[in-house]
């Protein structure tokens, strides 16, 4: 990995670090990848159309590439009250009209409990149907001030935590969660869900279904102004075709307000990755804390290994990201009770090449990415997703998988209850030169007493 120095050659700007690690969300929320980058698109070309000044513009630019930064901490109940896959009841319910009760109504039929016996499907239907009022208000609030707090994590203003915290409020005051109406609602909230709605259509449909949707909506959903934007700056064709052209994520980093680029150091790339490392725990309550765990051994382990100062950082940051693949599984294979069928293993299995293929996307982060990917790779090569072996694996990777297998030994999970430490590094000593490095595991035995495990 680079050293802290090297990181410096060149200006690291936050456009293009959040612009990479936005595919992460686009996987929570089931949209195809680049959903909040086209979202970005649309919504500073409309505030472009309406002449926003600079500073609310910058305040804009993050609320759209931030809009689902909560997403992760809504989808075990979501699996738990629907009884499916997490991914696709958010993805399909973008294109409700939660203000129609019949579109309400024939979504909660196609979604509860899919496969499942009747009793089960009459259960969650009781329950979906009789206290779905509150229920919708408790998702959408647990996902909003998430997704805000994250905002003023990252060392956002404010405003683009309360773009964020409103970005489910419609403009006849029938949205969620507050209630709020009108311009009572912050106008880059307003932008944000209008731009969201026209991506979803667009993608499903092509431009003129995006259009009909936004115009049966406004006034309802949609503050009426932006929508005469909308149908602006939608009749130049080179709008459309750069929104879905393989230049889009260049031409979003552009559109940052240019005398107010943000740039990052070494400590705002760490509140970055810890920032994104609590997105991924809050995928599932069986993984809350996991990424901070993980990350706090492997770098007291890198520290007793002697690892090189300005790579110890770099540790770190691959064990806050190493599972930010997960957030494109299902909670129904996250969360489920018992053991994984071929199929769902196949799923669960996948996690670690999206984590490196969401990691590589960020130029600094392409050796990291690797390290990070890598670990569920065994000595043996029976690991994945590669078949990776010894040789292969550099000494980052497997001081991060041991502190992994660490972890996930001694955690809760939803299959059994945390195992004893000391029960736990029994189990992994019989992993020595298959899954599990002896120099790794000797660091990790040295260092566990600074560590309250009690």
């Amino acid at each position: 990995m680079e050293s802290g120095q090297d990181h410096h050659r060149r200006d690291l700007r936050m456009s293009e670090i959040i612009g990479a690690l936005s595919y992460a969300l686009d996987l929570t929320e089931g949209q195809a990848p680049g959903h909040c980058l086209r979202c970005c698109w649309i919504g500073m070309n409309l505030a472009h159309e309406i002449d926003l000044p600079e500073a609310e513009s910058l305040d804009l630019y993050y609320t759209l590439l931030l809009k689902d930064a909560g997403c992760s901490s809504n989808a075990a109940r979501l699996w738990e009250l629907y009884g499916g896959d997490d991914r696709l009841i958010k993805d399909d319910f973008k294109r409700v009209n939660s203000q129609s009760l019949f579109q309400l109504g024939h979504f909660v039929l196609n979604h509860t409990a899919p496969n499942k016996a009747l009793r089960e499907r009459f259960y969650r239907l009781f329950n979906l149907f009789r206290h779905g009022d509150e229920l919708a208000t408790e998702l959408v609030a647990t996902r909003c001030e998430r997704g805000a707090d994250i905002a003023l994590q990252l060392g956002f203003s404010s405003s683009v935590a309360d773009g964020v915290r409103y970005l489910d409020e419609h403009w006849n005051g029938q949205g969620r969660p507050y209630g709020l109406s009108g311009d009572s609602i912050p106008l880059q909230s307003r932008i944000a869900l209008l731009a969201q709605v026209v991506d979803v259509f667009q993608m499903a449909g092509g431009p003129d279904s995006a259009l009909l949707e936004v115009r049966k909506r406004t006034g309802q959903w949609f503050d009426p102004s932006l929508t005469s934007a909308l149908e602006q700056i939608a009749s130049h064709s080179d709008f459309w075709k750069s929104l879905n052209g393989k230049s889009l994520a260049r031409k979003v980093a552009e559109l940052e307000p240019g005398r107010s680029v943000v740039l990052v150091d070494e400590n705002q790339l760490d509140n970055i990755a810890e920032a994104f490392g609590r997105v991924v725990d809050a995928k599932s309550p069986y993984t809350y804390g996991h990424s901070t765990r993980v990350a706090a051994f492997a770098q007291a382990m890198a520290v007793d290994l002697d690892i090189p100062e300005n790579r110890r950082c770099w540790v770190r940051r691959g064990a806050l990201l190493h599972d930010i693949g997960k957030l494109g599984i299902s909670n129904s294979v996250l969360d489920k009770p018992g053991p994984l069928n071929p199929e769902e293993w196949k799923e669960m299995r996948a996690h670690p090449r999206y984590t490196e293929e969401i990691l590589a996307r960020i130029v600094i982060f392409d050796e990291l990415s690797r390290i990070a990917g890598a670990h569920h790779e065994r000595f043996d090569g029976g690991g994945y997703p590669y078949g990776l072996i010894a040789s292969e694996i550099s000494l980052e990777t497997r001081i991060i998988t041991t502190a992994d297998i660490f972890d996930a030994i001694t955690a809760d999970r939803p299959y059994r209850k945390a195992i004893p430490v000391s029960e736990g590094l029994r189990i992994m000593r019989k992993q020595i030169g298959k899954a599990i490095d002896i120099d790794c595991l000797n660091s990790l035995e040295n260092i566990l007493p600074e560590f309250d495990l009690a």
